[in-house]
């Protein structure tokens, strides 16, 4: 068969997407990495949570009868580099019960803190399964048997149904020795031992405290996380200052408006005021812009965006604003020359389109110059970016509007003659009007650039597509985390997209 002859051979689309347009439905393994990486179980433009929750129940025991390895490894590749908690954990639920030696290999790897355990449990006792049975037992108490202080300190609030005491109380794991035992009876309420418990004999102290003196000096002495200290006491201003000392760069950053509304930046009044505020928020900025401490730390540009619009202190708006340029600069560059078509029809409204803005702004100026950033809804306009001025300033003059015609950006680069090497299109796929998007494409390959690739990313949970399995030079990536971009530049240089690399994923062979 001829090049031409395969560029023009259009599959037939398969199903029809929300709005009733015709949409193709793509592999059942990539249908569910999409479920894993894009589904909150929230409601959705075209989706009620009830709606998604039965949706998302179906695709987990779907994939759980035709490749529960498949299933496993995904769980796995959602949880660590997707950074996402509720699908991959309703799903090792499911697989708990079919195939409790997949269960066995991935649980540590999908359990990773107390908090996951909890909403595990939770999710079981939702689904009548009451503790799960002996394969769930087994696990959890492999879990609970590395309980340590600091877990006992931080995770034993009771704001998820289970506590790690609730936990203990349940599952009764045997302590491996007496220290351990005194720590399974404080966390379950009962008269322990805590001497060798420093830190818990400081958070003992401090719910005795009665003056700010005293509550620093056991904050300081036990080196007391800030959510220990946040749930023990209503903390002053001054304690707010202690902590925003030893909090870790995430959480620092997901407190800046409870030390705000505290008046850790307030800078009113005397000189010495004006000094500790130029101080404290002197402070943030050194945390915030620490490149390295980001990459560690894992921090998204979208935390740093949402942060900012909640934000009204100007010189912490500033300074959030510069840590969202600064955390795309661990990101891999892109090869070649590149068209970012971003979709800013009216289901994109909300989180899909001010996160979609960023990243594309982002993406452009990662390339350098080599690109063009367009925005469509059924019209194609030049976004206009600037490599100057700043993404979260841009991304505010971008606004959600009208139908979508995911074709029109590539018919305007037929009519421009425009050689790209990839097109990268930020859309929930949602077609309701014009020429649709694969036709466009297979045009523009075989009159512009036979070789052009293009990347769909998909930041919704509905399951339709714009393009059929049948093109290998097609590559959809979903959800929002910092190896978007990574998956990108892999497969612009020849690597698989997520289906092949959650098929690389290992799984503990002891426990198969």
């Amino acid at each position: 068969m001829s090049q031409a002859k395969k560029l023009f051979d259009r599959p037939t689309p398969s199903i029809s997407n929300r709005e009733g347009y015709k949409a193709y439905n793509r592999s059942v393994e990539e249908e569910y990495i999409q479920l894993l990486m894009t589904n909150t179980f929230a409601n959705t433009f075209y989706a009620d949570s009830n709606q998604l929750i039965a949706e998302a129940r179906s695709m987990h025991e779907m994939m759980l009868e035709l490749d529960a390895e498949f299933m496993a490894r995904a769980l796995v590749f959602a949880r660590n580099e997707g950074f996402m908690r509720m699908q991959p954990l309703f799903g090792l639920a499911l697989l708990s019960k079919a195939r409790p030696d997949l269960f066995a290999a991935v649980f540590d790897r999908v359990v990773r803190i107390p908090s996951d355990l909890a909403d595990f449990l939770t999710i079981l006792r939702g689904m009548g399964r009451g503790q799960g049975g002996r394969a769930v037992k087994r696990q959890v108490n492999r879990f609970l048997a590395g309980v340590s202080e600091y877990w006992a300190l931080k995770y034993n609030g009771r704001g998820r149904g289970f506590s790690l005491g609730d936990v203990i109380a349940t599952a009764h794991p045997k302590p491996q020795n007496e220290q351990q035992r005194q720590l399974y009876r404080y966390l379950c309420g009962q008269n322990a031992d805590l001497t060798g418990f420093p830190q818990l004999q400081a958070l003992e102290q401090l719910k005795q405290a009665k003056t700010d003196e005293e509550r620093l000096q056991q904050i300081r002495a036990g080196k007391l996380p800030y959510e220990t200290v946040t749930s023990t006491l209503q903390p002053s201003r001054r304690v707010w200052i202690e902590l925003m000392q030893q909090m870790p760069a995430f959480a620092l950053l997901r407190h800046l408006n409870a030390l705000h509304r505290q008046g850790v930046f307030n800078g009113t009044g005397t000189h010495k005021a004006r000094k500790l505020k130029t101080q404290h928020i002197d402070y943030i900025r050194s945390r915030l812009h620490d490149i390295e401490a980001l990459r560690k730390a894992k921090i998204l540009p979208f935390r740093f965006a949402r942060a900012y619009r909640e934000m009204e202190l100007p010189e912490l708006r500033d300074i959030l604003a510069e840590a969202v340029e600064l955390s795309f600069n661990n990101l891999p560059s892109m090869p070649g020359r590149t068209a970012i078509f971003l979709d800013i029809s009216g289901s994109m409204s909300g989180e899909y389109l001010q996160t979609g803005s960023i990243f594309a702004l982002a993406l452009y100026k990662k390339t350098s110059g080599n690109s063009l950033f367009w925005t469509f809804d059924t019209l194609v306009q030049d976004a206009c970016p600037s490599h100057n001025e700043s993404i979260m300033k841009q991304a505010e003059r971008i606004h959600a509007r009208g139908g979508t015609d995911t074709g029109a950006p590539v018919r305007e680069l037929i009519r421009q003659k425009y050689k790209v090497d990839q097109i990268i299109m930020i859309t929930d796929e949602q077609q309701n009007t014009g020429s649709p998007f694969y036709r466009e494409l297979q045009t523009y390959r075989h009159s512009v650039n036979r070789d052009a690739k293009a990347f769909i990313i998909d930041i919704a949970p509905y399951r339709s597509a714009m393009t059929p399995p049948e093109d290998l030079n097609t590559f959809y990536v979903y959800g929002w985390s910092d190896t978007v971009l990574s998956f990108i530049a892999q497969a612009s240089r020849g690597f698989g997209g997520m289906v092949k690399t959650v098929q690389q994923i290992e799984l503990e062979a002891d426990s198969l």
